[in-house]
């Protein structure tokens, strides 16, 4: 996983509605591809699993039926 450091000199003391105010204002002026990143990303570190190395998915999980 890459590593991220944070920037302490980006962040002010806010109040909560000012601070949901600026991180949408954030996410919304950036393209999809790096929200897409960034939703990558933190599942990559919720699941435990290198950022550019998802795991497979079980598809003996799942089975096929003919519809009628």
């Amino acid at each position: 996983m890459s590593s991220y450091r944070l920037d302490k000199t980006a962040f002010k003391a806010q109040t909560v509605d000012g601070a949901v105010a600026s991180q949408a204002a954030y996410y919304r002026s950036l393209i999809w591809q790096e929200r897409l990143h960034i939703a990558n990303y933190l599942n990559s570190v919720a699941y435990n699993y290198p950022e550019n190395e998802p795991p497979r998915m079980d598809k003996t999980v799942f089975s096929m039926r003919a519809r009628k």
